[in-house]
């Protein structure tokens, strides 16, 4: 018998609807939403968590790690910067990429000890 994963009665909890609807921003989800869609590329989340890991890296670095050119490392952080990730600072000619901040960190280290979780239940 095939298991079925929808109401099998329409059934609405007006007062509960309300209460969520009133705190849901269109404009905070749609940015939020961004956050997730910029980590949703797997070079770009090899990046996040390597800067997690590292706390800065060079864009020299981060190319090596993540197995490409310069140019495409350097594209991918400034993605990463644009939606405020990631920030970084120029020592002489070197340019050094880090998390923006706490949250990001603990936004990567979630992600990542969650999957480890799922992992093991494998």
């Amino acid at each position: 018998m095939k298991e079925v994963d929808v109401c099998q009665v329409a059934c609405v909890d007006q007062e509960r609807v309300n209460r969520v609807k009133a705190i849901l921003n269109p404009e905070v989800t749609k940015d939020v939403a961004k956050i997730f869609k910029a980590l949703s590329d797997d070079t770009r989340m090899k990046i996040a968590y390597s800067l997690y890991l590292e706390d800065e890296l060079c864009v020299c670095d981060v190319g090596h790690i993540v197995g490409s050119s310069t140019a495409t490392a350097s594209h991918h952080l400034r993605l990463l910067k644009n939606m405020g990730l990631a920030k970084y600072r120029k020592e002489g000619k070197l340019v050094f990429y880090s998390l923006t901040d706490e949250h990001v960190k603990q936004l990567i280290s979630i992600a990542f000890e969650h999957q480890k979780e799922l992992s093991s239940l494998d």
